[in-house]
């Protein structure tokens, strides 16, 4: 599957131009902190994208009240999808850098609809580190979320 190219011109981002209203795009909702539309790759019919209206480039630069809206909408349209797609399941993907395979470096979650055999792959290396390196892991985390 090609990946997507954004062509907008450089330092200009083509979801913000979205949100303003200077590119067409198929709205599905919008509230004051977030807009959902349509994936112009829809994956499966109902594949919509739900992004921040300000602009923020990962998960690390939204508010938590952002975070809380993308995933009330994330939810509000999921619902919309089941009622009216009916799929047998559903994804919610949201991906931040070049190496987490994000391509529009302006946060959004994808909510995609998904059936039996539809070719999306989720699939990655298990390395089951063991049970003793997960504790140290989980320690490592734990610290950092009490200074943080």
């Amino acid at each position: 599957m090609p990946k997507f190219v954004d062509t907008s011109p450089p330092g200009v981002c083509i979801f913000c131009r979205i949100v303003a209203g200077e590119l067409p795009a198929a709205r599905v909702f919008e509230d004051d902190l977030t807009l959902a539309f349509m994936d112009l790759g829809q994956v499966n019919p109902g594949h919509v994208l739900v992004a921040t209206k300000r602009h923020a480039a990962t998960l690390f630069d939204i508010t938590p009240e952002e975070g809380a809206a993308v995933m009330n909408t994330a939810q509000r349209v999921a619902a919309a999808i089941r009622e009216t797609f009916d799929p047998p399941g559903l994804n919610l993907l949201q991906a931040n850098g070049k190496e987490g395979e994000q391509t529009v470096f302006h946060f959004h979650m994808h909510v995609l609809p998904r059936h039996a055999n539809d070719g999306v792959g989720l699939i990655w290396p298990r390395k089951e580190p063991g049970a003793e390196v997960l504790r140290g892991y989980a320690e490592q985390l734990a610290d950092a979320l009490k200074h943080g």
